[in-house]
């Protein structure tokens, strides 16, 4: 059971660690208000390990098991901001849920969330941690995430946390009229640009914004 002392934190887990990181992220061009109130308030230690939890608040990825990864706090908040820059979406699809963080983040900006990982340990994992939390406005399935999840589709928003060589074809059905997808493209340890793609009346639109580096889309479930 998460207590309000465990999701204060001390120490390096405190109100002014957060803070200190929430600075170096407007520092380093985040300028979304409530993108940056809800990294501040979101207790990242407990989507990491005990023996790293000292170290949740510095802007580096973590790994989570599984060959996985915490995203680093800039990537999420970068993403999230994207997501967010036109309008607000009433409903998005996450690919790859991980730890669960990126999603518990994106539970508090938005009505509705749905979230597809394909470890099925991870899914596990992660659906403990959200309810602890008392996070009710999320879905969570194991299943393969170039796949989507049809069945709730179209989604206002789409953001995918792995990344493809290629953006998958699923996905882009998915996707609202007028709605956009965020996502890294890339193989890994190669080139990755992390790219917004934009469904309008007379197709998809590509914005590309800067490099990247992300755990490769896999295929298949595990």
């Amino acid at each position: 059971m998460i207590t309000d002392s465990m999701i204060q934190g001390i120490g390096m887990t405190s109100q002014r660690t957060r803070e200190r990181l929430i600075n170096r992220l407007s520092e380093k061009g985040i300028s979304n208000k409530q993108v940056l109130e809800v990294m501040l308030n979101t207790p990242r230690h407990l989507f990491v390990d005990e023996a790293l939890a000292s170290r949740a608040y510095e802007d580096d990825a973590l790994p989570i098991g599984q060959g996985q990864t915490i995203s680093q706090p800039y990537i999420v908040a970068r993403m999230t901001e994207l997501l967010l820059a036109d309008s607000k979406p009433n409903k998005v699809l996450e690919i790859g849920t991980g730890c669960g963080y990126q999603t518990a983040v994106l539970s508090q900006l938005v009505p509705m969330v749905y979230s597809v990982e394909r470890i099925e340990i991870l899914l596990q994992q992660a659906r403990q941690r959200l309810r602890s939390l008392k996070i009710n406005n999320v879905r969570l399935k194991h299943s393969d995430g170039s796949w989507g999840w049809k069945q709730n589709a179209p989604y206002d928003g789409i953001i995918v946390t792995a990344a493809p060589s290629t953006i998958p074809e699923a996905l882009l059905e998915q996707l609202s009229m007028g709605g956009r997808l965020v996502i890294p493209v890339g193989q890994q340890g190669q080139a990755q640009q992390l790219a917004v793609i934009h469904r309008t009346e007379k197709g998809y639109e590509q914005d590309i914004f800067e490099a990247v580096s992300f755990v490769p889309m896999l295929s298949g479930e595990a």
